[in-house]
């Protein structure tokens, strides 16, 4: 959720910029590249849990999931941005149409690109301090009271 205002940021100051105006066109790039930036922060954040499953602290997590997913993420949001360019450029019979999603889609991927390269990993490391709980296998969650007396355990 940390890279979503970056890309909502970055969509309005490319759609300001490029004197374009809010349209349907601009809100499908507007989903898009909020749909590609929510992926790209999972990546992130998923990695920083298995790291700390494995018993790393919140940093060391943040910092080996920003060097260890940094390729995977530039290459998914620059394979986006690459392919946005021509329409974004409006050439051709009708290319003006959909000049405002491509227009949406770079303003939005590249500030949410990075928001999840940098903001996201700092915010993880501070955000998750605590050590995470450790789940036998054999606790049966299927008993309401035992998955409640989970759920409410202090420090949640």
């Amino acid at each position: 959720m940390m890279a979503l205002p970056s890309a909502l940021a970055g969509i309005i100051w490319m759609l300001f910029v490029t004197h374009t105006t809010l349209s349907v066109p601009s809100l499908m790039g507007a989903i898009m590249s909020i749909g590609v930036a929510t992926s790209n922060s999972i990546l992130m954040i998923t990695f920083a849990n298995e790291q700390r499953v494995e018993g790393e602290n919140a940093y060391k997590a943040a910092l080996a999931a920003g060097y260890t997913r940094l390729r995977p993420v530039l290459m998914t949001a620059l394979a986006m941005l690459i392919g946005m360019v021509p329409m974004s450029l409006g050439l051709g019979e009708g290319g003006e149409q959909n000049a405002p999603l491509g227009r949406a889609v770079i303003g939005g991927l590249s500030a949410a690109t990075v928001a999840t390269l940098i903001f996201v990993p700092v915010v993880y490391s501070i955000m998750r301090r605590q050590p995470p709980r450790h789940i036998d296998e054999d606790d049966d969650f299927s008993d309401p009271k035992t998955a409640y007396s989970l759920s409410s355990s202090p420090g949640k």
